[in-house]
């Protein structure tokens, strides 16, 4: 009873506030759509935005995630208030919550939650001892040297089989390590691991240090690119577990299976199969001390942000202001909410939807998305560079999508997790990621559940899934600017439309085309018509790597190639859905601007945004999205309906010839 009160309570859905479909104040108008269409269309938001400490970048999306985290803390905040049952998913949010905000607590017991695990850490006397370790550490959501998790066989994606892939660098991607031109970030990353080592009261931190970062030398040295590693056929390795084990056999991986409690595999898929043999050798012949240093600075590294407040700025001072140029650490209550509302996000989520998410919202987005269908349906038959064989299949695919809008219509049972008032908050947190990972193993060799979503409702993002051949679309995202239930077609076309096309496109990008209609990984293309497609990215990538970030740093096209056709071909279906709606109905000018042109200044709007320098080489390195500016001034420069809406002609800034243009989706 006091537990459905509580969701009752937290369920009085509140009425949103009207807001203008084009904010005028949000545009530049010292400058012009064809000097600098981003600027034009985004630079009064960054004026009236400017970035705050706190910060490395804030934008349009980070403004709505912005107000859903303040959303979830009035919800948190009065949970509190409220009794509660024991064991319920209120119970586990309210615990983690104010777990979270007593920093009496937490800096009272400093590192103490973490030690346990270092002693049985520096307690290993062997290499099946660090074999056993590895184990552990996967169960318990962390994965140091490589990542072990259940999905969707590719080739057959109503199966779901293990998956073995290169993991456990702390910085995150192999460049770091190895290009000279990181040099200082390196050693900042050094001084890091020395810095919670020292914290932790181990014996010789600078030693310690520099033994956890020989050992991601070793591994950087032999990772693939991120490049790479987009090379979805490459990356689809199948072997049983008998075979990975003779191959590899540093991995000892059939002690690590045995640990772990999953039984042999006739079919698991290895993702990197070189970085495997590098590691086979590392495991086999680095002193078992260095190995033992390297874990712990995996396991330390991934508890800073549970731990008391020193360790909390350690982290901060090198990841947060060093990489990415954040100078002020995010309050207490942010870092508290986002806690439960990650490790029990469902249960999150159906608050949110009781509270602030309008059932209409659902209905028109419904509509939007076949009005999408209708026109990449048009877009499919119209194209010149792909034969007819090969239309037919894409049809196929095109009418299969699985739509998600929202929230899914079951709801995961958080009931088994242990989230109890006796453990400290690092444990918790651990208890939950074991509750994730055991939930993950627990899919192994089973049908793919199909209902299943990839985020929750809160989350201010949207998501295609080529296994499941479906686009998702979260509540949070479906509000301005990205939706908006008072505007115009043309600004929700421009909007959440271009959204609804990048996702149905990503069915149809690089990687994305490698998959059938069922989410098989298949060939369904002709070669004549694969080739013409692979003719045709290369420009887009091309036309990114023309892009100066920084000084001496050019945009990744290759690496950023997936989301750029994305938003190639979302702007594209989009502005032809748009066409669509209004026909016959042109409401004319609505604020001095034509449809065309509201169009194109509500997508400006979604990537309005303000960022540091170093979070710009930072996402450079390691993002597969480009940056929001060139997701403005290089993808609308594909479009004549863009160059005619706006008057922009040859010798402008903004103007791109004929002959240097692609046409994709």
């Amino acid at each position: 009873m006091a537990s459905a009160l509580t969701i009752a309570a937290c369920g009085t859905r509140q009425t949103a506030d009207v807001i203008p479909a084009i904010d005028l104040s949000n545009l530049d108008t010292t400058t012009t759509p064809a000097a600098d269409f981003y600027q034009y269309s985004t630079g009064g938001w960054q004026k009236r935005n400017p970035l705050k400490p706190e910060y490395a970048r804030f934008g349009s999306f980070d403004n709505l995630r912005n107000k859903s985290q303040e959303q979830l803390n009035d919800l948190f905040q009065s949970m509190t208030t409220m009794t509660v049952q024991p064991g319920s998913a209120e119970d586990k949010i309210v615990i983690l919550y104010t777990q979270g905000l007593d920093s009496i607590k937490l800096n009272q017991e400093g590192g103490a939650p973490v030690k346990k695990y270092l002693d049985m850490l520096y307690g290993i006397k062997d290499r099946k001892g660090i074999t056993q370790a590895i184990a552990a550490m996967h169960d318990g959501g962390e994965s140091p040297f490589y990542g072990a998790y259940v999905e969707a066989d590719l080739t057959d994606s109503d199966s779901q089989i293990l998956y073995l892939g290169q993991s456990g660098l702390g910085i995150g991607d192999r460049d770091y390590y190895t290009d000279p031109a990181n040099a200082s970030l390196k050693e900042g990353y050094k001084a890091f691991l020395a810095r919670i080592f020292t914290l932790s009261g181990i014996a010789d931190p600078e030693k310690a240090a520099a033994n956890a970062l020989a050992v991601e030398d070793k591994l950087a040295e032999n990772s693939w690119t991120s490049v790479q590693r987009r090379d979805v056929i490459a990356g689809y390795n199948p072997m049983s577990s008998a075979e990975f084990a003779q191959k590899y056999p540093g991995l000892d991986f059939q002690e690590y299976l045995s640990s772990r409690k999953i039984g042999a595999q006739e079919k698991m898929v290895v993702g990197e199969p070189s970085y495997f043999q590098a590691l086979s050798s590392i495991l086999l012949n680095e002193d078992v001390d260095v190995l033992k240093d390297y874990l712990a600075a995996q396991l330390i590294q991934g508890a800073c942000s549970s731990l008391s407040d020193d360790y909390y700025k350690a982290s901060f001072d090198f990841f947060s202001t060093q990489m990415s140029g954040i100078k002020e650490e995010k309050p207490r209550w942010k870092r508290a909410m986002s806690v439960p509302n990650g490790v029990l996000g469902e249960a999150v989520g159906k608050m949110y939807v009781e509270r602030y998410f309008p059932e209409e919202s659902k209905a028109k987005m419904v509509a939007l998305v076949e009005n999408l269908k209708v026109a990449l349906g048009q877009h499919i038959d119209e194209l010149d560079w792909m034969g007819e064989e090969t239309k037919a299949k894409a049809h196929e695919k095109l009418d299969n999508f699985t739509v998600k809008i929202g929230y899914p219509d079951k709801w995961k049972d958080y009931s088994s997790m242990g989230i109890s008032k006796t453990r400290s908050y690092y444990d918790n947190i651990i208890e939950a990621s074991r509750w994730f990972v055991k939930d993950n193993l627990a899919k192994l060799g089973k049908p793919t559940d199909r209902t299943e979503w990839g985020m929750s409702p809160q989350t201010v993002n949207a998501y295609y899934n080529p296994t499941t051949n479906e686009i998702c679309f979260p509540a949070a995202i479906l509000q301005p600017p990205f939706f908006n239930p008072d505007a115009d077609d043309a600004v929700n076309y421009g909007g959440i439309g271009v959204v609804i096309g990048h996702e149905m496109s990503h069915g149809f990008d690089d990687q994305g085309r490698q998959f059938d209609k069922d989410g098989n990984m298949s060939n369904w293309w002709t070669d004549e018509d694969a080739a013409k497609f692979n003719e045709k990215a290369q420009v887009l990538v091309a036309q990114y790597d023309a892009v100066e970030i920084l000084p001496g740093m050019n945009a990744n096209g290759a690496l950023s190639l997936g989301e750029n056709i994305g938003d190639h071909g979302g702007l594209s279906i989009a502005f032809t859905a748009m066409q669509n709606a209004i026909a016959g109905n042109d409401p004319g000018l609505i604020d001095g601007f034509t449809p065309e042109q509201r169009f194109y200044l509500s997508y400006g709007a979604i990537w309005a945004q303000n960022i540091t320098d170093e979070e710009k080489a930072r996402l450079t390195k390691l993002d597969v999205h480009s940056l929001a500016v060139n997701r403005v001034n290089v993808a609308v420069k594909n479009f004549q309906s863009f160059f005619d809406a706006f008057g922009i002609k040859e010798g402008d800034p903004m103007w791109r010839p004929e002959s240097e243009r692609v046409h994709i989706w």
